[in-house]
């Protein structure tokens, strides 16, 4: 069975540590990540953030992922995890996908 399409305000959570010394690394590799992905993925918006503190020595970093209208977020999801292997040698520990959706208002 396929994966049901996403209504409009479908976001992707992507959160994961990794060493203050990896800062321009990482930075580097998911920005060239996430514009890989938003050119294959027409109407994706990607950003980039960390935390400005270490906590336990290492920092936390998230991506978020804008998901155009009527994409999956399933395969969606898959696709960035897929793209983002690269990324393991950077990062400690795993990455954590959240999927949440606007609340009407």
């Amino acid at each position: 069975m396929a994966a049901p399409a996403s209504a409009p305000g479908h976001e992707l959570f992507i959160y994961y540590r990794a060493e203050p010394a990896r800062v321009e690394a990482v930075a580097g590799a998911v920005q060239q990540m996430q514009a890989q992905l938003c050119d294959a993925h027409p109407g994706l918006q990607a950003r980039l953030l960390r935390r400005p503190d270490v906590r336990d020595g290492l920092q936390t970093w998230m991506e978020i992922y804008r998901l155009p209208d009527g994409a999956s977020p399933v395969a969606l999801a898959a696709a960035i995890e897929r793209a983002a292997e690269s990324l393991q040698a950077h990062l400690t520990g795993p990455r954590h996908v959240e999927h949440f959706a606007e609340c009407a208002s």
